[in-house]
């Protein structure tokens, strides 16, 4: 392997892991051919259901709630510091940093100065610019950050790639011609971006570049409908962790250790030979990649801050059991966190808005993998119960979560919903179970 290999850091909004490599009948061809010669994780999750937040967390190797991004960029949200950003790192160590498409932890014309990048391609047409680059002879090593929005809602129309005849709705919904309809122009919209993430391999392959470029095909979160982006639940935190090229990732392997999106900067600087930085929170996957360990963690950790809305929650997932503690006290759903779809108006059509939700939350993965069961009550259960609220509350007082102190403000001028006046408490909140 060469010292410094290319990266390519290719990634969409909102299409969790509902690609073809996954199982599911959403036909991707090109993230299937990319798994097939590569490496694919089964367990990955983001760090933050949220775009940006989750988008800042893979690229600082930080938690939200430590690199600062609690809220969306657009909304007025930005990095504490962005020198923590994987492009400072990189340039360091000889990296041309390149953008072309989504980016989505700055705001503004000039985002990708703010951010730290060498050369903008422009945000348009992302694929095009892209590919045009690749064949350019760039010079070498370059990390290229190529970023789609076309899995993001309001989805386009239908094509031969979503017949709603023959959909089938995503595990929390209940299966109507609304239902199918709705996960139809989604399907068709996963179609869209992976042909153009096909186009960029393709002009990858054709400079010669695929035999030393790392690529890295992931996404931010959960799919955009009701209890699946904005939520804790495996539906919205499972995320495609699609890893190919040199150092190990090849020969089309399944990989079934819980990892997170912070593993991906650790694992860089692991690869590559570069000194991590000292805030780094996560841990490295490459004794995964190399078959030294079976496991690099026994947990992941999640967070929710602020969306359109404010909505405090903490999970801790291990690999049977999954912990949600919310941090407000509203009376049902924070609505403007679910973007609005045919299948959010049949949840509400239903009451859905009437619905309180748990404020703790415990599941058997192996039994209910689909988080119906809440056993915060059963008697069986409370021996777990009482080891995740503590391991939820160790790693709140390690990483200094700003929760601990109570309400987290957002910044000025930032832009909040609040459904129906319901604030959350302003009161500090102590940790329950500490």
């Amino acid at each position: 392997m060469a010292a410094h290999p290319n990266i390519l850091y290719i990634h969409t909004h909102d299409i969790g892991r509902y690609v073809q490599p996954y199982g599911y009948a959403v036909p991707t061809p090109h993230i299937q051919a990319l798994a097939e010669g590569g490496v694919l994780f089964r367990q990955a999750f983001c760090a933050n259901p949220t775009c940006s937040a989750s988008r800042a967390s893979l690229l600082t190797g930080m938690y939200p709630h430590n690199n600062g991004m609690t809220g969306l960029a657009h909304r007025g949200w930005s990095l504490n510091d962005y020198s923590q950003h994987i492009v400072h790192t990189l340039r360091d160590a000889g990296y041309e940093t390149v953008l072309a498409g989504v980016q989505h932890v700055a705001h503004g014309p000039d985002a990708w100065q703010t951010i730290g990048y060498d050369r903008w391609l422009g945000n348009n047409d992302a694929e095009v610019h892209a590919a045009a680059y690749l064949e350019s002879a760039p010079s070498e090593p370059f990390f290229l950050s190529v970023g789609f929005s076309d899995t993001h809602r309001e989805f386009g129309p239908l094509s031969d790639a979503g017949d709603p005849r023959y959909c089938r709705p995503p595990e929390p919904l209940p299966d109507t011609p609304e239902t199918r309809e709705d996960m139809a122009h989604f399907m068709t919209s996963a179609r869209d971006v992976d042909a153009k993430m096909g186009t960029v391999l393709a002009a990858l392959d054709r400079a010669g570049l695929a035999e030393n470029t790392l690529v890295i095909c992931t996404t931010d979160h959960g799919i955009a409908f009701p209890r699946m982006k904005c939520t804790l639940t495996d539906s919205g935190t499972h995320i495609m962790l699609i890893v190919r090229g040199p150092g190990g990732f090849e020969g089309g392997r399944v990989v079934d250790s819980l990892v997170s999106h912070i593993d991906i900067f650790p694992t860089l600087c692991d690869l590559l030979g570069i000194e991590p930085p000292p805030w780094l929170q996560g841990v490295s996957l490459m004794p995964l990649i190399r078959g030294e360990v079976a496991d690099v963690r026994d947990e992941v950790f999640t967070e929710v801050n602020y969306h359109a809305a404010y909505e405090p929650m903490r999970a801790i997932r291990t690999k049977r059991w999954k912990y949600i503690r919310r941090f407000d006290d509203r009376a049902g759903p924070v609505l403007p966190n679910c973007d609005d779809s045919p299948s959010k108006s049949l949840w509400l059509e239903h009451g859905w808005a009437g619905m309180a939700p748990d404020q703790e939350a415990l599941f058997d993965l192996v039994f209910d993998p689909h988080e119906a069961h809440n056993l915060v009550s059963d008697p069986r259960a409370q021996a777990v119960l009482a080891e995740l609220r503590a391991r939820l509350d160790a790693w709140m007082r390690a990483t200094g979560d700003p929760l601990l102190a109570g309400r987290i403000p957002a910044p000025p001028g930032a832009v909040v919903n609040d459904p129906d006046g319901l604030s959350p408490r302003e009161q500090p909140m102590p940790v329950a179970h500490a």
